[in-house]
C-alpha cells in the first residue's frame, strides 16, 4: 500500500502569513495556492505509486503537521476529490496509525475469507470422496454378508444333511477303511511314548 509524506511548507507559510497580516484576499488566495499544491502532490502520487495489482487501488499522503492536515480538511470536497479522482486519502499525525490500524484489521478479514472459502472447497472435496467411499463400502459388506450367509447355509443344511446320510453307515476299522479311501497300507507305528506301559507290580 503506497504511503507518502508530503509538506508544501511554501504554500503553508505564505498561509500562515496571510493569516497573520488578517486580510481576507490575502488568506484566500494562499489557501488556493495551498489547494492547488495538495492535489498535486495526490496526482503525483497516483501517477508514481500505484500500480494494482502489484499494490492497492488507493494510497495515502501523510500531511506531517496537524494545523496544515486541519487546514486540509477545512476545505469542503477537497478530502472527498482527492479520494475520487486520484485515489489518494489524506492523513495527518493523529489519523494516520487509526487508519493503518483499520486497514490491517481489513486485510486480516479478507485474508481469513479467502482461507475460509478454501477450506469450504477442501471439505466439499471430502465430502465427495466420502459418499464415494462409503458407497464402495456397502457394496463390500453386501459381499460379505452374501458369502457369510452362503456358509451359514452350507453348514446348517448341507452338513446336517451328510451327517443323517452316514449316520447308520458302519464304521471300518483298520486296514479296510484305508483300503477303501485307497490311502496308505503302511501302517504308521505308534511313538513309543504313546504306548501304553504294562502296569507296575504292586
Amino acid at each position: 500500500m503506497p504511503v507518502d509524506s508530503k509538506f508544501p511548507i511554501e504554500s503553508y507559510e505564505t498561509l500562515l502569513l496571510a493569516y497573520d497580516s488578517g486580510i481576507p484576499e490575502q488568506i484566500d488566495v494562499a489557501q488556493k495556492v495551498l489547494i492547488k499544491s495538495v492535489e498535486g502532490f495526490a496526482k503525483d502520487i497516483s501517477e508514481k505509486y500505484l500500480d494494482p495489482p502489484h499494490t492497492t487501488d488507493f494510497g495515502i499522503m501523510f500531511l506531517p503537521v496537524e494545523s496544515l492536515y486541519a487546514e486540509v480538511l477545512r476545505h469542503p470536497g477537497l478530502f472527498e476529490t482527492l479520494q475520487r479522482t486520484y485515489r489518494i486519502t489524506v492523513t495527518g499525525p493523529t489519523t494516520l496509525s487509526a487508519l493503518l490500524n483499520s486497514l490491517q484489521m481489513g486485510f486480516r478479514t479478507l485474508a481469513v475469507q479467502k482461507r475460509s472459502s478454501e477450506v469450504w472447497k477442501v471439505l466439499g472435496a471430502v465430502k465427495a470422496e466420502f459418499e464415494t467411499f462409503s458407497m464402495y463400502l456397502k457394496r463390500v459388506r453386501k459381499q460379505l454378508d452374501t458369502a457369510t450367509g452362503t456358509l451359514d447355509k452350507l453348514q446348517t443344511t448341507r452338513t446336517n444333511q451328510i451327517t443323517r446320510k452316514l449316520r447308520d453307515v458302519e464304521t471300518l476299522e483298520g486296514v479296510e477303511s484305508s483300503d477303501v479311501l485307497s490311502l496308505s497300507s503302511e501302517t504308521e507305528e505308534m511313538p513309543s511314548d504313546l504306548e501304553e506301559e504294562p502296569p507296575e507290580d504292586e
